[in-house]
């Protein structure tokens, strides 16, 4: 089979969740698939072993209402046998297949409804578009119940798949060695944190808070602070609190699994937006995870863990609802132990991949093909 994606941003080593899905499923699809990735914005590459490549000519996904965008898109997508589309900016692909369908592959759109497609006249142009897709793919039971009430999709093209992760790799003893210069004493609560592309201010707020806690710690930060102003940054704020000699800052760590079952603690950034693929990561290794209230990050957690989230994104709320879990080893393991449920139940990899390549070989007609 030859399946075609379209994204507006691919960054399958950031934050944009549907890039790090669709790398999995192409890992998962092996030879039976070939794969053709289409970027308005490409920040990475395909992994090691992936039968596929990224688009030299990439169609003009994106701009202003066009017969003549829609039917460039089209174009590209003919020839292949499946199209995939990703995220609110690659709606224009669903929207080409409509204006364009001779010839033109099945298509199956991935996005959740969010705040910047609420407005009236977004909402009307994917019950325009979608009208096309032979599915709608959501992370989620309560986004599918918001799309097919405010998109009017169909509910039996409506499918709700969670991100996946590999569970039995996080139930693993962590690589004591994956964290330079780390060694773990048994009276120090040890709180990580994955930075992603945090800015300065995300990570320093979130050193000045743990600065304030009655417990010994260490705190590990992970990811895009390797040099430069962000790390000058977070350690200015870790030596102005004084807790510079407890702050550790080894760069990026990958695959995650090689770390997380080291922390007692997960922190996130203060911001809202989706979650994360860390946080269920995090949940599959048992932890207890801190992040901000209403942040996507609370729909994935269980409900032990929604209940102690932190009300505000600024340091004495977020140092309060830290302190518990910092001081509570019990708490801990049983917040721990209600994530790692919740994971095993909602996330399974080896789900979401055979859900989705049910998805994929119904859109083609063409049932288990993609095993």
């Amino acid at each position: 089979m030859s399946i075609f994606y379209t994204f507006d941003v691919f960054d399958p080593d950031g934050t944009e969740p549907w890039s790090r899905r669709a790398v999995q499923l192409m890992t998962a699809f092996g030879d039976r698939a070939r794969h053709v990735v289409a970027a308005q914005d490409c920040r990475g590459t395909l992994p090691p072993g992936v039968r596929g490549e990224l688009a030299q000519v990439v169609p003009p996904l994106t701009g202003a209402v066009s017969v003549a965008r829609y039917e460039a898109i089209a174009r590209a997508m003919r020839g292949h046998d499946l199209v995939l589309s990703h995220g609110a900016g690659a709606i224009d692909a669903v929207m080409a297949r409509r204006a364009f369908p001779r010839d033109t592959p099945p298509i199956v759109h991935h996005e959740d409804p969010a705040a910047a497609t609420v407005g009236g006249s977004a909402r009307l142009y994917r019950r325009i578009a979608l009208g096309a897709a032979a599915g709608l793919v959501v992370s989620g039971t309560a986004a599918a119940e918001t799309a097919r009430a405010r998109w009017k999709v169909a509910a039996d093209r409506v499918h709700a798949i969670p991100d996946g992760v590999d569970l039995p790799a996080y139930a693993r003893v962590p690589d004591a060695k994956a964290v330079a210069g780390f060694r773990r004493k048994p009276s120090d609560v040890v709180i990580g944190v994955v930075a992603d592309r945090s800015g300065a201010d995300d990570i320093a707020l979130l050193v000045r808070a743990v600065a304030g806690l009655a417990a010994r710690f260490r705190l590990v930060v992970i990811g895009a602070v390797e040099g430069g102003e962000t790390r000058d940054a977070v350690e200015r704020a870790a030596l102005a609190m004084g807790i510079d000699d407890r702050l550790l800052l080894p760069g990026a760590i990958a695959p995650a699994a090689r770390y997380l079952g080291g922390f007692d603690v997960l922190l996130l950034p203060m911001r809202g937006g989706p979650a994360p693929a860390i946080v269920v990561e995090a949940m599959a290794a048992g932890l207890p995870v801190m992040a901000l209230r209403g942040s996507g990050a609370e729909g994935v957690l269980s409900a032990e863990n929604g209940a102690l989230l932190s009300p505000f994104a600024a340091e004495v709320p977020l140092r309060d609802a830290l302190q518990p879990l910092a001081t509570d080893a019990g708490l801990r393991a049983q917040v721990g132990a209600a994530n790692r449920a919740r994971a095993a139940a909602m996330h399974d990899g080896a789900a979401m991949i055979a859900r989705s390549a049910a998805v994929y070989a119904a859109a083609m007609g063409k049932p288990g093909i993609l095993g």
